[in-house]
């Protein structure tokens, strides 16, 4: 049972959906006004380990999103996990840029919050409750222009896109300590939908153990037609270090 519960709490304590899976965003273009509610079932090994649900809206070049990330299923019986997250931003020339960023990591005898404020987007503040010693691996704020925190990049790649506009992803990523890259390209003919193949890396701040252990990840993402016109993202799957995982379109 201890080991059961290691597999599942660890990589969903370290955000499955946004560091395992890690499907963020790339350069897409905004609509004037668009408003979504997704929701994902989150799988590992074939058992319904957690859900991802968010909801966003776009507006007249401003974002506003929030999420929460959960166990769930005989999993979630076993062990409470709850991450809840929220950012608002703007979108400009087809690019989500954050400015700020607040998640709140529940589970067994841990309550913390992670705050990332940013300005003309660098992160200019990293803040945690309670306070995270400093470690030498952490990469700089000052030095991470540019990139999206988790939850944007969740929401960019995760709701609907026009045709021409999926698979074309290419993305640095910052959670507040580490640095990291997605990519997604070669399209392929799916059905009515595509398929897009892709590639998370571990790029800074991640141990020397982590890095020997695994620094690249390959998954696929599959789109499917949306019933708003474009297409959404159906489901996403990947090799993880627990054995096989995947997002789920409810």
């Amino acid at each position: 049972m201890r080991s059961y519960r290691s597999m599942i709490s660890k990589p969903l304590r370290l955000g499955l959906a946004a560091a395992v899976l890690a499907i963020p965003l790339g350069a897409m273009a905004a609509r004037a006004e668009q408003s979504e509610r997704i929701v994902f079932d989150v799988k590992l090994r074939g058992i319904r380990a957690g859900e991802l649900a968010i909801n966003g809206k776009v507006v007249n070049g401003s974002y506003g999103a929030n999420g929460v990330l959960q166990t769930a299923g005989l999993v979630g019986f076993l062990r409470k996990i709850k991450f809840i997250a929220s950012v608002t931003g703007h979108v400009s020339q087809g690019r989500f840029t954050p400015m700020k960023y607040a998640e709140t990591d529940e589970a067994p005898g841990r309550n913390a919050t992670h705050e990332i404020i940013y300005q003309n987007g660098t992160p200019v503040s990293v803040s945690r409750v309670p306070p995270r010693p400093p470690n030498p691996r952490d990469v700089d704020p000052a030095k991470q222009g540019g990139t999206v925190d988790p939850l944007t990049a969740l929401y960019a790649v995760l709701r609907d896109v026009p045709r021409d506009e999926a698979c074309q992803l290419d993305v640095k990523m910052y959670d507040g300590a580490r640095r990291s890259q997605v990519r997604l390209f070669k399209p392929q003919p799916n059905g009515e939908g595509l398929v897009c193949a892709g590639e998370y890396r571990r790029l800074e701040g991640f141990s020397e153990k982590d890095m020997a252990e695994k620094s690249r990840f390959a998954f696929t993402l599959y789109y499917d037609p949306s019933p708003k016109g474009g297409l959404q993202v159906d489901r996403i799957e990947t090799e993880t270090l627990y054995g096989k995982g995947s997002l789920s379109r409810r």
